[in-house]
């Protein structure tokens, strides 16, 4: 798996959010996480992407794609999708890159509590080219 700042998407970014939990990067039409291994992220993490990330584009998020570009291993807590939802914030499409089968075990936890679909993908190539030729399919 690949770090944006080592793809060649990395000239595309127009806005970049680092954490001591990991990092965020802002497109023109998306925007890119990579979490640090071993992190646990809940409400409080989200919570400063959410706050960066809808004060930059002026939005409560309605017109956001997300992808997760999981190249390290973390954990979510699902259930935090609720106080996302409950704040009346929102996303265009969710999608998650894992190039393993982790990857998407805990991405069908994040199903139950997250009320769109989420798209999967094996590589971050595949997931921003997806999203840039419009094939995402929004539910």
């Amino acid at each position: 798996m690949i770090s944006v700042k080592d793809s060649d998407f990395f000239k595309e970014v127009i806005k970049e959010f680092n954490y001591s939990f990991g990092n965020v990067y802002v497109f023109e039409e998306f925007v890119i996480s990579e979490l640090n291994h071993g992190e646990t992220i809940g409400w409080e993490q989200t919570k400063l992407i959410v706050d960066d990330v809808t004060l930059f584009f002026n939005s409560n998020g309605e017109n956001v794609i997300y992808i997760a570009n999981r190249i390290n291993s973390y954990s979510v807590v699902a259930t935090d999708w609720l106080k996302f939802l409950k704040q009346r914030y929102s996303l265009k499409a969710y999608c998650i890159v894992s190039g393993n089968n982790v990857g998407s075990i805990n991405s069908t936890i994040e199903k139950l509590f997250f009320n769109k679909k989420i798209k999967h993908f094996k590589t971050l190539y595949e997931a921003v080219n997806f999203v840039k030729i419009g094939l995402l399919e929004i539910a």
